[in-house]
């Protein structure tokens, strides 16, 4: 693979919002680039803390529902058109993937390792992102759509209790992914020499 393919994949990654249910790719495909991800990406001490569920169908519209009706009982009614409508198009992607992390992983090498156990915690989230970040890279650069939502932990209790999520995974974020209805909208960029410094070349 050149530099230029894998920059080009980066720069394909966008958070497309206007999706629907007419995936590029094969259900199995999905699954592949999911489980390549989880394999494949780094993390703090070889952890391997990251922990998927992938859902399809019906099961990735139940969570929007559950998530319809956990922040219907937080949002005043008068404000919560929006909000519904929100969640009606992530309902209308192909699928849901959602991100979580084993605590008792965390736990574990806190104890094994006391003089960093505070960072484990943050290194544990960094390892959950670059998951993240492979999965929608490798996404998009097989022309599948997706954005990343965080409605944890309003509807953590209720993903738990549905799917049977062992008490230790917490969940981090959700991807919402499917067909692609309508590309992504431009996108601007904070000005690079305020962000990056170069010394010694």
């Amino acid at each position: 693979m050149s530099v230029q393919i894998l920059q080009h994949a980066a720069e394909t990654r966008r958070s497309v919002y206007a999706l629907n249910k007419n995936l590029p790719i094969s259900q199995k495909e999905v699954v592949q680039i999911v489980e390549h991800a989880l394999l494949h990406t780094p993390s703090s001490f070889h952890s391997q803390s990251t922990r998927l569920v992938v859902l399809f169908g019906a099961e990735h519209e139940k969570l929007w529902d559950i998530a319809l009706d956990e922040l219907r009982k937080i949002v005043p009614a008068e404000r919560f058109q929006p909000t519904e409508d929100k969640l009606n198009m992530f309902k209308a992607a192909a699928a849901s993937v959602l991100f979580f992390e084993d605590q008792s992983v965390v736990k574990g090498l806190q104890e094994q390792f006391a003089a960093y156990a505070d960072n484990f915690p943050v290194w544990a989230e960094h390892a959950d992102a670059m998951v993240q970040y492979a999965v929608w890279t490798t996404l998009a650069a097989a022309g599948v759509g997706a954005n990343l939502q965080h409605y944890n932990p309003v509807i953590d209790a209720q993903v738990a209790q549905t799917w049977n999520i062992p008490a230790d995974w917490k969940l981090r974020a959700q991807m919402v992914l499917g067909g692609i209805a309508a590309p992504a909208g431009e996108k601007t960029f904070a000005d690079v020499p305020s962000r990056l410094r170069v010394y010694g070349a």
